[in-house]
């Protein structure tokens, strides 16, 4: 669990914004990297037919369709 302490103020508007540290703010970016990559994962597994290639056999493949 990330430990916020976010402080709450209010600009000439009237909209209300959230203030973080820095350190807190990098915390909470990086989580949600996190998240995005466990998701993304999660999504490739469901798509995965179980077939492979071997990096040789790519890179052969590669090699013929850009000569």
């Amino acid at each position: 669990m990330i430990n916020l302490h976010p402080q709450i103020i209010t600009d000439t508007a009237g909209e209300k914004l959230v203030v973080l540290s820095l350190h807190e703010f990098d915390t909470l970016i990086e989580e949600l990297e996190d998240q995005e990559d466990c998701r993304l994962f999660d999504e490739a597994k469901k798509e995965d037919d179980g077939s492979r290639i071997s990096l040789a056999d790519y890179l052969k493949t590669r090699q013929a369709k850009h000569g």
